[in-house]
């Protein structure tokens, strides 16, 4: 008769622990896993050349921007036409958000004519917060009520320009200086 090994039963309790908890562990950490989600990434020059012929101001695109920016919005809304949340808007409005090489939204939106709701709503409420020198204008400086948003607003005519993100002012600065009307 053979004769039972000393530690047989230990050794059956590892092997059956390993053979539950590998299965657990692999599954577990398969559906827990966010992968980054995509991006959505449009070319805005055709739309922008499109509201350059139709508005009623000078339509602005960033140039030369550094590499890494993706546009990842872009809106062209004649006066009268519905936007995304089905209302007609009052004025002609172009919007093109971006992203930066490191993941932070930027958003330049432009109206004309524009009321203070339009202000109001771009910079979530802000309160006015000094001033910004950026190629020769005048932008106002903007932060929303929760202090997270900071907005640049320049008026040109009756257009209004603003230029928006979760950033500090100079960033949006930077971003604001690479503005030029699309031909």
């Amino acid at each position: 008769m053979a004769r039972p090994r000393r530690n047989a039963t230990v050794i059956q309790m590892i092997v059956a622990m390993v053979v539950i908890f590998v299965p657990i562990i692999v599954i577990t950490r398969l559906f827990t896993i966010d992968p980054e989600p995509a991006v959505n990434v449009v070319d805005y020059r055709p739309l922008a050349v499109v509201a350059a012929g139709e508005a009623s101001f000078p339509v602005l695109a960033p140039e030369n921007l550094p590499e890494g920016w993706v546009a990842t919005r872009a809106r062209w809304i004649p006066a009268g036409q519905r936007a995304v949340g089905g209302d007609p808007v009052p004025a002609d409005t172009w919007q093109l958000g971006l992203l930066s090489p490191q993941q932070s939204y930027v958003a330049l939106d432009q109206r004309a004519p524009a009321a203070p709701a339009f202000v109001e709503e771009v910079t979530r409420g802000g309160k006015a917060a000094g001033s910004s020198e950026v190629a020769g204008q005048s932008w106002g400086r903007y932060v929303s009520q929760d202090g997270r948003t900071r907005s640049l607003v320049g008026v040109e005519g009756d257009a209004t320009t603003i230029v928006s993100g979760d950033l500090p002012f100079e960033a949006l600065e930077a971003f604001a200086s690479t503005l030029a009307p699309v031909a």
